[in-house]
């Protein structure tokens, strides 16, 4: 079969670029070896939301006076929704929608045997060859990580897909690591059910890529609701036995549980692809070849749904540009954008653009503005002991923003405002006339702005 564009991956983002390309009047092939709708759409962003977002509604009544106490919760009808919210694990409403584009959709593992050819081996066996006149796009995300910790494997492991489909919540649960993964899934698994929750962190804060208020407001949340968390702490031998799996811990000691999460981070999944590398510029064209692109998780550069597919609308335009030899150098040609994050715990942590750590590293000349959440009042119109708190980093040199991040119960609603503000470069004078609604939480823009000096 021969086609403009061949995709493998049909994960959000190789099908946003299946999408850019056929809007753009080429023809294209899409492969994937599993369920069409990847990863996020039925092992991570989707199913893990609708695990956390009863704990989400049940804190957020907890603060309001006045309420009925929430009863418990219903653990059968939060994993019926959560199931309805994955499709059964059901494809054909993804696969359908790329057949519509149109794109043509096969199912098999995808090789990438010689240039522009790529021979997919479906579960038969049976091999399809295809052709690609302009480009192959490799879009096959990441897999996680299980550290090389004796027994560990063998222990047979939650990884975040058993942690998001799980059927039984177990009673003691042990968690390997502090980053998102981790804490969402902590936290969602003691709300439905598991009583005794261990976090062994080998760091000394959660989520280290942020801010550290942000995950130290995050520790106490998870301590305050009763989940072990244990920083500088790891496992040196796993061991399964038939009633309980034990983590015989680094210095001593030992955990008994009944399943074991690791959420120690994920690598590009390249294994069997025939592509060495998916190092990639800002067209997403991987570094050395004129033909072969890489999208989302599996290039490295953001672990993130929004970005995966970000990235995946610039390919599919610049292949578009090339194929029909237009320029392919416009600023929207480009990935670059900053990286908006959010973490769905209780307080929601959110952030865009450069920590403060990371603004002094490169070398700005900056100014940290921070401010009390729970002092906005539409923050204290949500309930009492709402806490959280906002950080701005500013280019004191440009009067921009460089970074923000809030933590607090819902601020992931904030945090567009904030990726505008950063993307574009807005001056501080200019933001001061955004004016925010009245009472509101992001009236936290305004206070940033007169704690600055506006």
């Amino acid at each position: 079969m021969d086609v403009d564009v061949i995709v493998i991956g049909a994960g959000p983002a190789g099908e946003n670029v299946a999408g850019r390309v056929v809007r753009g009047g080429l023809t294209c092939a899409v492969v994937e070896d599993h369920l069409a709708g990847g990863e996020c759409s039925y092992y991570a962003c989707i199913p893990s939301k609708a695990l956390l977002r009863p704990m989400e509604l049940a804190d957020e009544v907890g603060r309001v006076p006045g309420l009925p106490a929430t009863e418990p919760v219903d653990v059968a009808a939060v994993l019926a929704r959560r199931d309805e919210a994955v499709s059964h694990l059901d494809d054909s409403g993804q696969v359908e929608w790329i057949t519509k584009l149109p794109a043509e959709f096969v199912r098999g593992r995808g090789t990438v045997v010689e240039p522009k050819v790529v021979e997919v081996t479906g579960q038969d066996g049976r091999v399809t060859r295809l052709t690609a006149r302009h480009a192959v796009v490799v879009a096959t995300g990441s897999v996680p990580v299980v550290p090389p910790v004796p027994g560990l494997a063998e222990a047979r492991p939650w990884g975040s897909r058993e942690a998001t489909t799980v059927k039984q919540v177990p009673r003691r649960l042990v968690v390997i690591g502090g980053g998102v993964v981790a804490c969402e899934m902590a936290q969602a698994l003691h709300f439905l059910g598991a009583s005794e929750v261990t976090m062994l962190v080998r760091d000394d804060r959660l989520l280290g890529r942020v801010e550290p208020f942000a995950g130290e407001l995050l520790a106490e949340s998870l301590r305050s609701a009763g989940i072990d968390v244990r920083f500088g702490a790891s496992a040196e031998r796993v061991e399964r036995t038939a009633e309980h799996v034990v983590a015989h811990l680094a210095g001593g000691g030992t955990i008994e549980a009944d399943e074991i999460l690791v959420a120690t981070g994920r690598h590009p999944a390249l294994e069997g692809l025939g592509v060495d590398s998916a190092e990639v510029d800002d067209s997403m064209r991987v570094k050395g070849s004129d033909w072969l692109y890489a999208v989302g998780d599996v290039n490295g550069r953001s672990l993130l749904t929004h970005m995966g597919k970000y990235q995946a609308r610039v390919c599919g335009d610049v292949i578009v540009a090339r194929a029909k030899g237009e320029p392919d150098d416009g600023p929207a040609l480009r990935a670059t954008a900053p990286v908006p994050q959010v973490v769905f715990t209780d307080p929601q942590i959110c952030s865009v653009g450069r920590t403060e750590e990371a603004a002094r590293a490169e070398g700005f000349d900056i100014r940290v503005v921070e401010y009390d959440l729970g002092n906005v009042s539409g923050a204290y119109l949500l309930g009492d002991g709402y806490t959280g708190r906002a950080k701005a980093i500013v280019d004191e040199r440009r009067k921009v923003l460089l970074g923000v991040t809030f933590a607090g119960p819902g601020v992931a609603e904030l945090l567009h405002a904030a990726t505008i503000a950063v993307t574009a470069e807005v001056p501080l004078e200019v933001l001061w006339h955004a004016v925010p609604a009245f009472p509101t939480v992001s009236e936290v823009w305004l206070r940033l702005l007169e704690e600055y000096g506006l």
